[in-house]
């Protein structure tokens, strides 16, 4: 299932959001500190680094990666740019910028379940869009039809019953069968 522009733009937004929000708070509980036009950049670039990955679901194999790429990349910047005192060279404050072993843990750590929650929230938004198509298409099939004109043949809505079927049963539970102690028997 493909997104349309204003979905895809909506789940690049809420990554970003979270992306940004993460790397400040990170950096200003390790006693850095983030100016607005800095946080206003590093959400732009996450939104374009989230975007192209929002044609259709994604899953925690391509979110964790993406997230971890974001963050050191927010990570570098917020101490290039912000450690920097006026009127010295970035290049002379990216010594900054490398993490030490605690503060790798809990980047690490930190993206690791931001991904997670993430994944989580992406799979329901899609199961959600799923479920409403279904209901939608059902209603579609549901509505009467014209009658066909003298010696034609009437063309269904839609042949493709069986996609509609899996898209509404990929939430079910089915619990039909024996009981567990009559099937050990």
């Amino acid at each position: 299932m493909l997104a349309a522009p204003l979905l895809r733009l909506a789940r690049a937004a809420a990554f970003a959001t979270v992306c940004v929000a993460l790397g400040v708070l990170a950096h200003v509980f390790a006693g850095g500190t983030v100016s607005a036009e800095t946080a206003t950049w590093g959400l732009g670039l996450s939104l374009l680094a989230a975007l192209p990955a929002t044609r259709r679901e994604r899953g925690l194999p391509v979110i964790l990666p993406l997230l971890a790429a974001v963050q050191a990349g927010m990570h570098v910047i917020f101490a290039a740019v912000d450690a920097t005192p006026p009127g010295e060279a970035v290049v002379q404050h990216l010594h900054c910028a490398a993490p030490d072993f605690g503060m790798t843990v809990l980047h690490g750590a930190a993206v690791t379940l931001t991904a997670v929650w993430l994944a989580k929230g992406e799979a329901g938004v899609w199961a959600i869009l799923r479920l409403l198509g279904a209901r939608i298409s059902r209603l579609i099939v549901a509505w009467p039809e014209p009658e066909p004109a003298a010696g034609r043949h009437p063309v269904p809505a839609f042949p493709d019953v069986l996609r509609l079927r899996s898209a509404m049963l990929r939430s079910a539970v089915s619990r039909r069968g024996p009981p567990a102690v009559v099937s050990s028997l």
